[in-house]
């Protein structure tokens, strides 16, 4: 895809990543869809980017909240707007571990992504890229081999959800770790997220869109802190890098530094 000529669409994009992300593909020429909860955060997010002259507009967009994507998708659609990208880069990692934390973790992490892919992906144009934002704490090597063939290989969607849905359930009960569950709301969306991303650039290879997971590393944002190492233009790196592909660019992989990682 030339320089210039896409539309890409961020989510959780009003600070961090989604952010320096809409800047990068910006300066690259791309119109920019910029999303995010909070009306006022994200319009001063947008005035900032258009203040720097890019071709930058915002949008609400609660992934939570299906009422919030339908009325976005209503409004993208009424305006016509066809995307060159999709970036799935809202996320949250909550304080605690409970079934109220499991719960809207899952929600926002991975049927957050879930629910704004397959609302959008009639606007994606043929040969589209859809980017999910995932974390190193995701990869399954980490993992013991029972608990590996849970995602590995992907299960259709359906059953990725079920497996979600039972996770929350097993905290809600208190019996997670004694069903193999790591105590972490956060790693279980990331590696849902994962699994996800596989099951996708399956489906979606007739429509010839690249759908991969970046792993942007430790970034110095609101949820990655102030000692994290990397700054946040590196970390946006990997998210541009795979919404620009090329056409025969990889699909159903896991990236880091613009390089394949084991799953």
């Amino acid at each position: 895809m030339k320089q210039g000529t896409g539309t890409a669409l961020v989510t959780g994009a009003n600070r961090g990543l989604g952010l320096e992300t809409c800047r990068q593909l910006g300066r690259l020429g791309w119109r920019v869809w910029l999303t995010a909860p909070d009306s006022d955060e994200g319009q001063r997010a947008c005035e900032t980017l258009r203040s720097e002259g890019l071709d930058v507009h915002f949008e609400p967009l609660d992934v939570a909240s299906l009422e919030s994507l339908a009325a976005l998708a209503g409004r993208l659609e009424q305006q016509g707007v066809r995307l060159s990208a999709l970036i799935n880069n809202a996320g949250i990692a909550m304080e605690g571990f409970n079934a109220h934390v499991a719960e809207y973790t899952v929600a926002v992490n991975f049927l957050g992504p879930l629910r704004v892919t397959e609302r959008l992906l009639p606007l994606v144009e043929e040969h589209g890229r859809v980017v999910m934002v995932s974390s190193s704490l995701s990869e399954l090597k980490d993992y013991p081999p029972a608990f590996q063939r849970r995602f590995d290989p992907p299960p259709p969607k359906e059953q990725l959800k079920a497996l979600v849905r039972a996770f929350v359930e097993d905290v809600r009960a208190g019996v997670h770790e004694e069903k193999g569950w790591p105590t972490s709301a956060y790693r279980v969306s990331k590696l849902s997220l994962n699994a996800l991303t596989r099951q996708l650039a399956e489906e979606l290879k007739p429509r010839n869109l690249l759908v991969n997971a970046v792993c942007p590393g430790w970034v110095r944002t609101e949820m990655g802190g102030k000692h994290a190492a990397r700054s946040v233009e590196r970390g946006a790196d990997i998210l541009v890098w795979a919404a620009t592909l090329p056409p025969r660019g990889p699909t159903g992989g896991f990236f880091r530094n613009r390089r394949p990682v084991p799953w």
